[in-house]
């Protein structure tokens, strides 16, 4: 006879089997859930029991997920989330809460905000961890899926069920190493030069370009890469210019010179989004809350030191 029915459901075990479904990875699971290796394989064993099937199989050196566990995915997130409602009651204390956050962030707005905001979460929210991953272009099933609970982008997702914020709106400068040159005199000089810039995987351009593009104008691009972290390296001792964010000039590309755009440039709005699951959750208006006020005093800052 079984030891385990449904009755023996609870939050550890949803948990665990969405962990394991992320990771495809029992020593990965573990490390995230805080336990040992041991108690990860048990908690399996015990979903098995339950489920009446084997959930998750040898595939090489890893673990690949059975059909039914897959299908399992869904219900297990819906089920926390109802849980997690049922607990909370209306006077959140963000001191008590336990959590782990995933924000989907490019690098721009990533090193912008996130170090701030993980900074008030020490101290305000001491139980809650921050996981960062790229958003590159966001997809809903981001959101619809809860892979992540928070989207920092300049191009959100659109949909009936996703909930977007403008949070703030910067300039593009044209950043240059002024020990190897000065900054573009006019537009012709901008266009004549030779131009580093991002172009996200797989192969998404800046606005910035798809707007010269749409004029019939196009810049002498000979570097590409994949975020504005990476430009630093190509721009320092070159002849190269790269037009980016304003407020990079206060961390990613902190120490080089920079000036106006010499012509007709967009602005790039930045949004916080999220699905409306969470739109009257305590705890997320109240995150939603905290990115607010660092939004403001960052935007203070570049205003202050421009």
């Amino acid at each position: 006879m079984s030891r385990f029915d449904w009755t023996h459901l609870d939050a550890h075990a949803l948990q665990l089997l969405l962990t394991v479904l992320e990771t495809r990875n029992v020593t990965q699971a573990a490390m995230r859930l805080g336990v040992t290796q041991s108690a990860v394989s048990h908690g399996l064993d015990k979903l098995r029991e339950i489920t009446g099937d084997p959930l998750f199989v040898k595939a090489g050196r890893g673990i690949a997920a059975t059909a039914r566990a897959e299908s399992l995915g869904t219900p297990a997130r819906e089920l926390l989330h109802a849980m997690q409602r049922f607990a909370r009651n209306e006077a959140f204390d963000p001191l008590e809460w336990e959590a782990t956050l995933t924000i989907a962030a490019n690098d721009f707005q990533r090193d912008l905000l996130l170090p701030a905001l993980a900074e008030r979460l020490r101290r305000a929210a001491p139980r809650v961890n921050i996981r960062v991953i790229p958003s590159a272009l966001p997809h809903l099933e981001m959101l619809r899926d809860d892979n992540c609970q928070l989207v920092i982008s300049p191009r959100p997702p659109e949909g009936a069920d996703i909930v977007q914020k403008r949070l703030f709106e910067d300039d593009y400068r044209v950043f240059y190493d002024p020990a190897r040159r000065d900054a573009p005199l006019d537009e012709q000089d901008y266009l004549a030069a030779e131009h580093a810039t991002v172009v996200y995987p797989p192969s998404r351009p800046l606005d910035l370009d798809q707007q010269l593009a749409a004029r019939g104008v196009r810049r002498r691009i000979r570097v590409m890469v994949p975020g504005f972290g990476a430009l630093p390296a190509f721009l320092r001792g070159s002849k190269l210019l790269a037009t980016a964010p304003a407020g990079l000039a206060h961390h990613t590309l902190q120490g080089f010179a920079h000036a106006p755009v010499p012509l007709q440039c967009p602005t790039l709005p930045m949004y916080a989004v999220w699905h409306a699951r969470y739109q009257q959750d305590p705890a997320h208006r109240w995150l939603r809350a905290q990115l607010d006020e660092v939004v403001a005093e960052v935007m203070a800052h570049t205003l202050a030191t421009a």
